[in-house]
């Protein structure tokens, strides 16, 4: 039986980067929320897409 991660989710990113940026979280739990919301997959489509940040 095989695990087949759910699909990033942005909000969830974002709110985790909320928490941290309030002082909600911890740093080791604001990074497993981020690894679970999806943030290494949306990373390697960013790079994988050529994106670049502006500015």
């Amino acid at each position: 039986m095989s695990f087949e991660r759910p699909a990033p989710d942005l909000q969830k990113l974002r709110d985790a980067w909320e928490e941290f940026e309030q002082g909600e979280q911890l740093p080791g739990k604001v990074l497993a929320n981020l690894k679970t919301a999806g943030l290494p997959e949306v990373l390697d489509e960013l790079i994988a897409s050529g994106w670049t940040p502006a500015g």
